[in-house]
């Protein structure tokens, strides 16, 4: 990998290992020692027109000054090759990865910090999630060809994008909780380290959104990961009750993104 030229003496000697996590179209590297500490960088096509990485990278920039634990830029970088993100490494490993956690100490870290992020005064943030632009983007990826159909929750197997994007509309809900919102709430994307929550990754989707948003990804990612009677738990360090609708239409726009 062509790495930025500003970056080759900071990586000179470094272990580099491409990371294979995630459904992410960009490409992640884990950079460990050398000059510096351990950090990442993450790459993405430059004529990508759904890159994420420019708006990962504001996002990540607005969570420090919030007081948000979440990984750090360390610097950007746009050429020929892609845009850049060079960042720190959060401590510890992911929620969906940590052995030494029981899966009650997961649900009460994921809750404890979505109910922290969920608490930013939602008109202190620049990134609006809210319906109207969600659906208009799933839309555009929609008629962009980019949706994998074969990608769909095993309740949507068979059915066309088309078919989907019509369920979608069609469930549409008329009111909304609204909460700074991660966007892609899932185990994989908060870290812990000697029983702790250290961060939040993977930001690129964060905005102001209904609070289901959150909710259904994070119920649907410990039912995989840990199974369906951890959901339960979670909702209750939460601290509510969760509208089962609400969590089956985020999921559904979650198939498009």
């Amino acid at each position: 990998m062509p790495f930025p030229n500003p970056w080759r003496e900071r990586l000179a000697g470094c272990r580099i290992d491409a990371e294979a996590i995630g459904a992410s179209r960009a490409d992640v590297y884990r950079v460990q020692g050398g000059r510096g500490c351990d950090v990442f960088i993450k790459r993405e096509p430059a004529d990508d027109p759904f890159g994420e990485l420019h708006d990962e990278v504001a996002r990540l920039q607005w969570l420090q000054t919030q007081g948000m634990e979440a990984a750090q830029v360390l610097d950007t970088h746009d050429d020929a090759n892609g845009r850049w993100l060079l960042m720190r490494a959060v401590p510890g490993r992911d929620l969906a990865s940590s052995p030494d956690l029981a899966p009650l100490q997961v649900v009460h870290l994921m809750a404890d910090a979505l109910q922290a992020l969920h608490r930013l005064p939602t008109d202190r943030c620049p990134f609006d999630h809210r319906l109207p632009h969600r659906l208009a983007a799933a839309r555009a990826r929609m008629e962009a060809g980019v949706v994998d159909a074969e990608d769909f929750d095993d309740a949507r197997a068979g059915q066309t994008v088309e078919q989907v994007f019509a369920a979608l509309l069609a469930s549409v809900p008329t009111r909304a909780d609204l909460v700074v919102t991660h966007g892609d709430a899932c185990l994989p994307n908060l870290m812990a380290a000697q029983g702790r929550f250290t961060g939040f990754i993977d930001c690129g989707r964060l905005g102001v959104a209904d609070r289901h948003q959150d909710l259904a990804l994070a119920a649907r990612s410990i039912a995989s990961n840990l199974g369906g009677q951890w959901v339960a738990p979670f909702f209750a360090r939460y601290g509510t009750l969760p509208d089962t609708a609400l969590l089956a239409f985020y999921c559904l726009l979650d198939e498009f993104f």
